[in-house]
């Protein structure tokens, strides 16, 4: 303890002693002022107005001609190291205007240096010329900073394993932290008010702020849990029926969630609504082996019958399903044999029926097609009969995931399957038209 004590002791010895040198450069300067003027033949209060206004010139002078070098040289210097170095950092920064930013805090703290100097004869005015250049340091190192977060965003945002989080909620979140916190520290530069007065009453104030920024606390809480489960990544397909969103998200903030539609228009979604309301996302899909089809052809009841052996005949010339015709006719003749059973009428017994044998023309098909992904679920299946017939439902993956390719995948399949119904001696369920309506009443 004795050590730390004497090291504590020890810097504030320092920052005494340094204090005491600025205070006594400033009056070294002011004396000296004093001596040419009097030189000059002034005295009294028309040498303290004169000297004041020639240092406040002297000052404004330098910090202007300061800030002209560090502008126009320093900076000119700064950017065409950036464009020969192989960083990517520093040509961000450049890009982002960091450093041009910095360059208005150089005059500004040699303002702030030399106030009390200035108007050494006026405290309550140096008061206030301090307080006012603190004020406008504060505000500059805000930019500073947010630039700074800026490029740090832009650089991270570009990394491969970091392209599909939000980093933008991260740093919206930092950079109102930042802001919050140089914003008291301006307040209590400004009205020189001790800083736990400020935070103190921001407490009393806070069911105001919560209020306030009740739609970023909300954000920030859905960022972080999209961030979180994995929910939601940049370039995902999204569907979203609440508000209209069918496309790929393009940017995640705070706040909202962008997703470009199919159509090139552009919906903003809050950020919140995705963990509160339901969505789709077709990650799983474009991550898997293929893509799902569903699509049913409806067959009209009227149409269905026992084939006869002149239609098993007619079938048995279709080369993809010969071989299955004949070897399931003869397990039903061997069946309905050993069961003597009565085939006057083809109710009786076991009977193959247009539609089943269409069914499993329809599965070969799909598993003798180069596009349909044999390794995933594959099957057609028959589906209750409604007042629009007897569905016939494929449910399958292709092996591609692009959309307009899968669309000419299923084009290509239906187009094949739609043109052989017939052959079946099948028909397409459809609504009558009022062509039918007249043709039916000629």
């Amino acid at each position: 303890m004795a050590i730390d004590n004497e090291t504590l002791a020890d810097s504030l010895s320092q920052a005494s002693t340094g204090f005491k040198k600025l205070n006594m450069g400033a009056s070294e300067i002011v004396t000296k002022s004093n001596d040419i003027l009097s030189g000059w033949g002034l005295e009294g209060s028309s040498l303290v107005y004169t000297r004041t206004i020639l240092l406040a010139i002297i000052v404004a002078g330098a910090s202007f001609l300061l800030w002209w070098v560090t502008r126009n040289i320093t900076l000119s210097i700064i950017h065409r190291m950036a464009d020969k170095t192989k960083t990517h950092w520093d040509d961000e920064l450049v890009k982002n205007k960091f450093f041009s930013a910095c360059a208005h805090l150089v005059p500004l703290l040699l303002m702030d240096y030399f106030m009390h100097v200035v108007f050494y004869d006026f405290p309550r005015i140096a008061d206030i010329a301090v307080r006012l250049t603190d004020f406008v340091i504060i505000f500059v190192l805000i930019i500073i900073v947010m630039r700074f977060m800026n490029t740090a965003r832009d650089v991270l945002s570009e990394k491969e394993r970091l392209k599909d989080k939000p980093i933008h909620s991260f740093f919206q979140l930092g950079k109102i932290i930042i802001g919050i916190i140089f914003g008291i520290l301006m307040i209590s530069v400004a009205f020189n008010v001790d800083l736990v007065v400020i935070l103190t009453s921001m407490g009393a104030m806070t069911a105001v702020i919560l209020l306030v920024f009740k739609d970023t606390i909300l954000g920030f809480v859905g960022s972080i849990q999209l961030a979180a489960n994995d929910m939601v990544r940049i370039g995902d397909w999204v569907t979203m029926e609440k508000y209209g969103a069918d496309g790929d998200v393009l940017e995640i903030t705070l706040a909202t969630v962008k997703v470009q539609n199919f159509d090139k228009t552009i919906t903003t979604i809050p950020t919140y609504s995705f963990i509160s309301d339901s969505f789709k996302n077709w990650r799983g899909m474009e991550e898997s082996g293929g893509r799902r089809v569903t699509r049913s052809i409806n067959i009209q009841i009227g149409s269905i019958k026992f084939c006869t052996p002149e239609m098993l005949d007619k079938y048995g010339e279709i080369e993809m399903i010969r071989s299955y015709i004949e070897q399931k006719e003869q397990e039903i003749k061997e069946f309905n044999a050993n069961n003597k059973v009565n085939r006057s009428v083809l109710l009786n017994g076991r009977n193959q029926t247009n539609i089943g044998i269409f069914r499993y023309y329809m599965e070969t098909y799909l598993k003798q097609n180069e596009n349909i992904n044999q390794e995933m679920t594959l099957m057609v299946r028959q589906l209750a009969p409604t007042e629009k017939g007897v569905s016939l439902q494929i449910y399958a993956f292709t092996k591609t995931k692009d959309w307009p390719v899968y669309e000419a995948v299923i084009g290509n399949i239906f187009d094949h399957l739609l043109s052989a119904v017939p052959y079946f001696d099948l028909a397409v369920f459809e609504n009558p038209t009022g062509k039918d309506f007249r043709t039916g009443l000629k």
